[in-house]
């Protein structure tokens, strides 16, 4: 077949699409973008080129006829789809709870709370917890708070002790103080109370990308930022560094005004993402997804 040929029988294919062939073709084509971006620099990346190998060699040994061969790979293809499925989990359930968690998904299920109940809510709370921050800081006392927003935590909360506590700077204090049984975890904060201390986090999807030189708090709080849209609360034992962890990205060197700039506008100011403001109370709190820089 010439070019001619070739060129010939595309433009025939292109002269019978109507405009819905088209946007089908690039609603897939974003649908594969999506799944691209999904498995990039993971575990499962490395799994697509392994399927991708096995059918380039079915395609292969069929072409020459290697029938056993190519038999025991049509069957493993045929089942292929349930072992993505299980192999992929980690990846689609963080997919699914990202779209979870758009504004769209939300409208959809009409979740979120009045302005006004959040402002109540979380203002003394926000307080609390700079005013202990800062505190922890000037003595170097580690610590780790992980403020729950959308995603339950509750794996994570089942693994440290329930307080349910009115959060102030003596409570925060009393937990962290390096003798104390909860000091060595994570205190988890839901509806502006202390819910559980001493929580264990998971650990990043990508360790071996982390700083080395950031210690087991950071490791863990961007682990935990990962896999949720928490907001998690560092403060350094070495440096007495404030640093707060967002979508896996950590950023640091908060100040006292920083750090409530951040959280009132996060818990309280612009909740959009994942709050609609004008839903019934009783719903759970949907808060904004504070954007990568």
């Amino acid at each position: 077949m010439s070019f001619q040929d070739i060129k010939d029988s595309l433009f025939s294919v292109v002269k019978t699409m109507s405009i819905v062939d088209f946007i089908d073709i690039a609603l897939l084509t974003y649908l594969v973008y999506l799944i691209l971006k999904l498995v990039k620099e993971t575990r499962a990346g490395q799994l697509i080129k392994g399927i991708l190998l096995l059918v380039a060699a079915y395609v292969v040994f069929n072409a020459i006829q290697l029938k056993a061969v190519t038999y025991i790979i049509k069957q493993t293809i045929d089942i292929g789809l349930i072992a993505v499925l299980i192999l992929f989990q980690p990846e689609l359930r963080r997919a699914l709870e990202k779209v979870g968690r758009t504004r769209m998904g939300l409208k959809m299920f009409g979740f979120g709370e009045s302005r006004s109940d959040l402002h109540e809510r979380w203002t003394p709370a926000i307080q609390a917890i700079c005013d202990s921050c800062i505190e922890l800081s000037a003595t170097c006392t580690g610590a780790l708070i992980v403020i729950e927003r959308q995603v339950r935590l509750g794996e994570q909360i089942e693994t440290g002790t329930i307080l349910k506590a009115k959060p102030s700077k003596e409570i925060f204090g009393n937990i962290f103080y390096p003798k104390t049984p909860l000091h060595d975890g994570a205190v988890i904060m839901r509806d502006g109370i202390i819910l559980a201390a001493a929580c264990f986090l998971p650990k990043p999807q990508k360790e071996a990308l982390v700083n080395k030189k950031l210690g087991s708090r950071h490791r863990a709080a961007i682990g935990m930022s990962e896999n949720s849209d928490a907001i998690v609360i560092v403060v350094s034992e070495e440096t007495g560094m404030i640093s707060i962890a967002i979508d896996g990205v950590l950023t640091r060197e908060y100040t006292h005004e920083k750090l409530k700039t951040l959280l009132t506008n996060e818990l309280i100011e612009n909740p959009i993402e994942t709050a609609i403001a004008t839903k019934v109370s009783s719903a759970p709190s949907k808060l904004k997804r504070r954007k990568k820089k």
